[in-house]
């Protein structure tokens, strides 16, 4: 099994954590992770998507730096990146927690 790849902290771009927040679904992801820390893909509450469509999304945050795994066996946790966001863009995570959790 190849281990995930996430950027460094210090190669973050705000365009691309941008565009990879754009999405209604992925920034959802990251409002959950961020209110509510670590989760499996299973605890994810994004609404009625296939696995495959949940993973796409997931792996588009991961390249962008926004979240990060860690894996136990074959489980797959994810977490957001709140230290590296908020220290290379100060006030990040808080954006993402007001936007997230309001519907559009």
């Amino acid at each position: 099994m190849r281990t995930p790849t996430i950027p460094d902290a210090t190669t973050l771009k705000l365009t691309t954590v941008f565009n990879a927040l754009g999405d209604p679904i992925r920034m959802k992801i990251a409002y959950c992770l961020a209110s509510s820390g670590e989760k499996n893909c299973s605890a994810f509450e994004v609404g009625h998507i296939s696995k495959s469509t949940l993973s796409h999304h997931i792996k588009i945050l991961r390249e962008a730096g926004v979240i990060q795994p860690r894996i136990e066996g074959k489980q797959h946790y994810y977490s957001i990146r709140k230290a590296d966001l908020n220290h290379r863009f100060p006030g990040i995570v808080d954006l993402i927690i007001a936007e997230g959790g309001e519907e559009k």
